[in-house]
């Protein structure tokens, strides 16, 4: 897993996949169940191939952890697989290893992971890790102490990226005192005040079959499946989850400008402001939109107007990071120091522009066309169904969301876009950050 809290590869893969479409075919993706002990099942079979990919996602991530115990659900998730009651970290390293499978876990800002790929044939011993690493966690001092260590390492690190520098500033600025305004993995400051206590009673708070999904695809029927789970998973008792209680997350009203002086050639720039969550009904429409903006590589206006026609920079782009709760908009550029008031300024005026006049035929049925068509490499193996199916059932979607999918998005309109620009894109209240040489910048914000 990548460790910048920006690509923070679980929940974003899994939405990168929900922004794309589906085959022209009839089908639910997979079979659900609810168990007695309140965990949710979603089973795909695919018996072309004999493996079997898991996903399992305990709905608790860096949002549930307490402001002072930042990086909590971090180190909990990646202390899972370094060792249980029964066995160390190399018996079961060693153990999936050996029988060529993959067992990891991970968490991010609405939930933890653990993840499991193994042959069918395997599929008993990969059971048996995947629900040892998840039930009993033994939380060793010696192994808590190295993680630790790594991940302050990899803090003070980051200190040094300017492109950490500039996400790490823009999230705090962005979201103020909500988790989704700090790593997931921490701060140097509350990393050695967590404990072991700490741990336990985290994972004994979240960890739980009515707070959890489970999402399996591969050479499996239901009914081996269910057997699995039963003998594996079947004395995990349902308990009583914390009430999440957050902070309000308020937009700007006013522009708010950080500046970060380094020695660089390339001056760092992120510009944008609160988003909006997963579940928000414009969610189509702003996708769309924001493929036009600066989503869609080189046919977007970002690219064209300052890498291509300006020569400002190398890579421009713009997205919607979304999430249970609101996310945020960014526009991302490097550019050299000198030019990065005309860098920016552009920036703003492509967002004023998207908000003044609609898109042209051409660009909305491009956008169309590319998130309708892109789909089938979004799900092409076992580990992206699972977590395709995960994400649509956390977020509400529906079973049949990918046979939905293209007509929703070929459903927008010109119109559309130009209310949910005006709604979403805010050229007038954001938030700026700039890393880089502020002598040679000459900045005018």
């Amino acid at each position: 897993m990548s460790m910048h809290r920006i690509y923070r590869s679980i929940p974003a893969a899994l939405l990168l996949i929900l922004s794309l479409t589906a085959p022209a075919r009839a089908t639910q993706l997979a079979e659900r169940e609810m168990l007695p002990n309140g965990m949710v099942i979603l089973h795909t079979a695919r018996h072309s191939v004999p493996m079997v990919s898991v996903v399992m996602a305990i709905k608790a991530g860096s949002i549930s952890e307490p402001p002072a115990k930042a990086g909590l659900a971090y180190l909990t998730a990646a202390l899972l697989n370094e060792g249980t009651q029964q066995r160390t970290s190399r018996e079961i390293s060693e153990a999936i290893e050996f029988v060529g499978g993959s067992l990891s876990a991970s968490a991010g800002d609405d939930y933890t992971t653990a993840s499991l790929t193994v042959l069918k044939k395997d599929i008993e011993l990969g059971f048996n890790l995947l629900s040892d690493i998840v039930l009993h966690p033994a939380f060793r001092e010696e192994e808590i102490a190295r993680k630790k260590r790594i991940t302050m390492n990899w803090l003070i690190q980051q200190q040094e990226d300017p492109g950490a520098v500039a996400s790490i500033d823009f999230a705090r600025a962005v979201y103020g005192d909500h988790p989704y305004g700090r790593q997931v993995q921490g701060t140097v400051d509350s990393i050695p005040t967590i404990t072991r206590q700490d741990l336990i009673d985290f994972h004994g708070s979240y960890f739980a079959p009515n707070n959890t999904i489970v999402s399996v695809v591969g050479d499996i029927s239901r009914e081996e499946l269910k057997l699995l789970l039963g003998k594996y998973f079947g004395n995990w008792q349902e308990k009583k989850i914390p009430e999440l209680v957050l902070p309000d997350i308020a937009p700007k009203q006013a522009p708010s400008v950080i500046k970060v002086d380094k020695d660089l050639t390339q001056t760092n720039i992120i510009l944008g402001h609160l988003g909006m969550s997963r579940m928000n009904p414009d969610y189509y429409a702003v996708i769309v939109m924001n493929y036009i903006l600066g989503g869609g590589g080189f046919a977007s206006r970002l690219v064209d107007n300052i890498r291509d026609n300006r020569g400002l920079a190398y890579d421009v782009h713009s997205y919607f990071d979304v999430n249970r709760f609101s996310g945020s908009f960014q526009a991302v550029l490097q550019t050299k120091n000198e030019s990065a008031n005309t860098a920016i300024a552009e920036v703003i005026t492509e967002m004023k522009r998207m908000r003044a006049e609609k898109v042209s035929d051409r660009e909305l049925s491009d956008a169309q066309s590319y998130l309708t068509g892109s789909f089938p490499l979004r799900i092409d193996s076992n580990s992206k169904i699972a977590g395709f199916n995960l994400a649509v059932e956390y977020y509400g979607l529906g079973l049949d969301y990918i046979d939905r999918y293209p007509s929703i998005i070929n459903a927008v309109t010109k119109e559309d876009i130009l209310r949910v620009a005006r709604k979403y894109l805010d050229p007038a209240n954001y938030v700026l950050v700039v890393v880089g040489n502020l002598a040679k910048a000459d900045l005018q914000y």
